[in-house]
């Protein structure tokens, strides 16, 4: 049997990735001829396809499906060893992370992380993106990612789950709106036009889990928006309340487009934290990410 090698399980990798070896000859710099026969002689190797043709995608079948996460493992190993072994010469080398975070740290916190890390690893470089809760431990429990950063409790047992940071939730409305005028007590609140996030998100969950069994339910009124910019804005507009994380609002809370509504609720808190797959060892850069994401968490601790 002729043995597999470590390009053809990065071709592999890529391909499931992108969904295409067009796509994923791109993202390793390859020919799409090149990409193309390193997927067929692996396939040629095992003595069975690992793909499905839908429309113009590729899909996992049961065989590829079966090989991924050893072929996940075996490159992440790879990495490690050439990282330890060579760790003077491999410490200046490119080396890229695959990463995925809600919304508040990705677009709020992360870039803050990113420009922390970089300055002390300038060679690792990081493909984010960037979704609710639910989505990110999809992505960790289906080896799309390296790492994933999420609000509040996992949900995924499956998955290791590691605080690095806790946040704040505030309440928040316009200048001069209602609810900054009449107080809100629990009988307010019942009555208030909520601005809330989609089901599955971090942020929805700790109100349900916090909020929700005071107000009995949510008010009919209420409305849904996929994200939390956009809560922010319909607030400041006066369109409602919002109950979002202090990171994201308090740059509105500066230029005063909202204000905190005082409230007899306890302190809403969350963690930030990071996901990762049990059997998952950290290479060198992951963990020095890592660090970074402690780091951080460590200076905004002591800020507050």
């Amino acid at each position: 049997m002729l043995p597999m090698t470590l390009r053809q399980m990065e071709v592999f990798t890529a391909v499931v990735r992108h969904g295409s070896t067009v796509a994923a000859a791109g993202a390793l710099g390859l020919s799409q001829s090149a990409t193309s026969a390193a997927l067929q002689q692996l396939e040629r190797v095992l003595g069975t396809t690992l793909f499905e043709r839908q429309g113009r995608a590729l899909v996992l079948n049961a065989a590829g499906r079966t090989l991924l996460p050893q072929a996940r493992n075996l490159l992440e190993q790879a990495q490690h060893l050439a990282l330890s072994v060579g760790a003077a010469n491999a410490s200046t080398q490119p080396v890229r992370l695959h990463l995925a975070a809600s919304s508040t740290i990705g677009n709020h916190v992360l870039p803050l992380v990113l420009a922390r890390l970089r300055a002390t690893h300038p060679h690792i470089n990081v493909d984010l993106r960037i979704g609710n809760t639910e989505q990110v431990e999809h992505a960790v429990l289906a080896l799309e990612v390296d790492l994933g950063l999420t609000e509040g409790p996992c949900r995924t047992p499956a998955l290791l789950r590691q605080p690095w940071y806790q946040d704040e939730l505030l309440l928040v409305a316009r200048p001069g709106s209602r609810w900054t005028q009449n107080g809100c007590d629990i009988a307010a609140l019942r009555q208030a036009h909520w601005l809330l996030r989609e089901p599955g998100s971090g942020t929805r969950e700790v109100l349900e889990h916090s909020l929700l069994p005071l107000l009995q339910e949510w008010p009919s009124t209420c409305s849904t928006l996929g994200s939390s910019e956009a809560i922010a804005r319909c607030a400041a507009l006066g369109l409602g309340i919002g109950c979002l994380s202090r990171v994201l609002v308090q740059p509105w809370l500066d230029r005063d487009e909202l204000v905190i509504l005082p409230s007899l609720l306890p302190p809403l808190r969350r963690d930030f934290s990071l996901l990762q797959r049990p059997a998952h060892t950290l290479t060198a850069p992951l963990s020095a990410f890592v660090q970074a994401c402690h780091a951080h968490g460590q200076l905004r601790q002591d800020h507050n």
